[in-house]
């Protein structure tokens, strides 16, 4: 059984030592522990560092991409590194490594694919009134479009099993913690969450520029994963808003021809047909999408495949891997 902790880090020389000194290199149900730092274009000595620290494999990105890709480039380099469990922490330090034999448990116990630590969001002592309000309401948003009981949504302490993380595909650019918990929900995974101590941080989060900014992009990115995965929900949905307030306004109108009196309402009657013929649109778009979203369900099942076979334990000897020249650790540039 091997672990991999995967840390996505941009500039994060000052805090990264600390980080991978308090990961636990030998656990009960786990063979090996492996480090892996994956540096999203930091323009400091962040690599460096995490080898001299002790990191088993960098992953390096040549420029800045963001928070989602670093951790889409995690999975897939730890997967290759034959991980059968990957623990994704921060490289801030807000989460503790000793926090991770409890959060890999339900899966060492074969009861969980994805384990979400919990950092009590709505009473946490180091967030904010509104970020407490914030966390706790839009954990709850998340509970229900994913059909899940995660009550810390945005946590990024989480732990993976190998078929999780073989089945998880990352679109969105700019967090990866709202999707693939609506993936998990959609691919009925077996999702848990642990309570944690989370500590507060000594930097204010890069993620986004402000309160606002974070709202506004979490909302983009819960929409956006909702609709992919659930198209006939949303546009009927949609549909049915555009589409029954036409449908009232010509009942009303023909309530009023009937009666004689129809000659003064031709201007709702022509908005009312214009609501009908959106709304029927609207509908006849969601059925295109679900038969897209059905098509690319057949495209993830045979991503799956792909990556079982590319992250299948190599044959080759271990020389054939590319090696850092001065510290003989594992390196690789995306």
């Amino acid at each position: 059984m091997r672990l991999v902790v995967q840390i996505p880090c941009y500039n994060e020389e000052s805090s990264l030592a600390s980080v991978i000194a308090e990961i636990p290199r030998y656990l009960e149900g786990v063979d090996e522990v492996l480090v892996l730092v994956v540096d999203d274009g930091s323009s400091d000595q962040t690599a460096q560092a995490a080898l001299v620290a002790g990191a088993d494999a960098v992953a390096r990105h040549v420029r800045n991409r963001g928070l989602a890709a670093a951790f889409r480039t995690g999975l897939d380099a730890a997967l290759r590194l034959g991980a059968d469990i990957i623990v994704n922490t921060d490289g801030d330090g807000q989460y503790a490594g000793s926090e991770i034999p409890a959060l890999i448990a339900p899966i060492l116990a074969g009861k969980a694919d994805l384990v979400v630590g919990d950092r009590d969001p709505t009473s946490a002592a180091h967030f904010s009134p509104s970020k407490r309000r914030l966390q706790g309401l839009g954990s709850w948003v998340v509970r229900q479009l994913s059909n899940t009981a995660v009550p810390d949504a945005p946590s990024g302490f989480r732990a993976f099993s190998r078929e999780a993380a073989l089945r998880l595909n990352i679109v969105t650019s700019y967090s990866y913690t709202l999707e693939t918990l609506i993936q998990a929900g959609t691919q009925r995974l077996a999702v848990e969450s642990v309570p944690i101590n989370a500590r507060a941080t000594a930097r204010r989060s890069r993620l986004a520029r402000s309160t606002f900014d974070y709202v506004l992009r979490s909302l983009i990115t819960l929409g956006r994963a909702y609709a992919m995965y659930q198209p006939v929900r949303v546009f009927l949905l949609a549909s049915l808003a555009i589409f029954l307030p036409g449908l009232l306004g010509f009942l009303r109108f023909t309530w009023y021809y009937l009666q004689g009196t129809g000659t003064g309402h031709i201007q709702s009657l022509i908005f009312s047909a214009v609501l009908l013929i959106i709304g029927f649109q609207v509908g006849v778009l969601g059925l295109i999408a679900d038969l897209i979203a059905a098509n690319r369900r057949l495209v993830e099942e045979t991503l799956y495949r792909v990556r079982r076979l590319e992250t299948a334990p190599p044959v080759v000897s271990e020389e054939t891997t590319p090696t850092d020249t001065l510290t003989g650790r594992r390196t690789s540039h995306v």
